[in-house]
């Protein structure tokens, strides 16, 4: 989320694949392109580089909650690559890439208070997906933060990783800087870190969450699903606000309704 042009707010990837579902994300997809190209052209920009403006579909332009989408939620207790309550009423799911800098604005300057403001009030839940594209960094930075979370270190290497903007597939995640980055999240047994990265678990759990992406039809980083509701892009703070309120009240509604 190389080269010499900026890319739009949410990073590019490759090979969608077909699901059901798939048209849900792709309309979205659609209008960011439109909407970003628009953007480039109008401040004399590119379409690839390491700026740009948050600016791709509003909340006005989200599809409602789709209950395909909304099943997606795994709520596990023992997940360590999520954040609050698995009974939470409202479940934020982030497709991420941790060479993609808007993923990186993301985490840096949104979720913070939004782990302050719902995670801690137990409102909201955040669920991690690696969906990396990047390449061979991409992979092995997303591995990375499996073997982490196999200490119960995923969110401090998280952190770390998205600390600062780094160079895309120039060594910024190579071995040695992950192992690093490892040692700095206070993950303890480095050994176990190394051979968890490399294991095929480590593999097979990045495929589960890069399939589950590809399946509904994931074209960009971040892209994330709020109750089933797609948001793409690196969105201002308060679009993200606005719509964990929506579903948080929906929620409660329900609920009463149920009683």
């Amino acid at each position: 989320m190389p080269g010499t042009s900026t890319p739009s707010a949410s990073s590019r990837t490759r090979r969608p694949r077909p699901g059901r579902t798939r048209r849900v994300l792709a309309v979205i997809a659609l209008a960011t392109a439109v909407v970003t190209a628009v953007l480039a052209i109008a401040l004399g920009r590119g379409t690839a580089g390491t700026a740009a403006p948050a600016t791709v579909s509003t909340p006005e332009a989200q599809e409602p909650a789709n209950p395909e989408l909304l099943a997606l939620a795994r709520r596990d207790a023992d997940d360590p690559l999520a954040l609050g309550s698995p009974d939470a009423p409202v479940v934020l799911i982030e497709y991420s890439d941790f060479q993609c800098p808007f993923c990186g604005r993301f985490a840096r300057e949104t979720k913070p208070d939004l782990v302050r403001d719902y995670v801690d009030k137990g409102i909201l839940r955040i669920e991690w997906r690696n969906f990396p594209v990047f390449g061979a960094e991409s992979d092995q930075a997303a591995r990375a933060g499996w073997a982490a979370g196999q200490q119960n270190r995923f969110w401090q290497f998280h952190d770390g990783a998205y600390a600062e903007p780094r160079r895309r597939n120039a060594g910024d995640f190579s071995e040695d800087n992950l192992l690093a980055m490892a040692r700095k999240a206070g993950v303890e047994d480095l050994a176990r870190f190394e051979k968890d990265m490399a294991s095929e678990a480590a593999h097979q759990a990045v495929t589960r969450d890069s399939e589950e992406g590809y399946g509904i039809g994931v074209t960009s980083t971040p892209a994330f699903l709020i109750n089933g509701r797609p948001v793409l892009g690196a969105q201002p703070t308060d679009v993200f606000t606005g719509i964990i309120d929506e579903a948080a009240e929906q929620a409660r509604q329900q609920e009463d309704g149920d009683e």
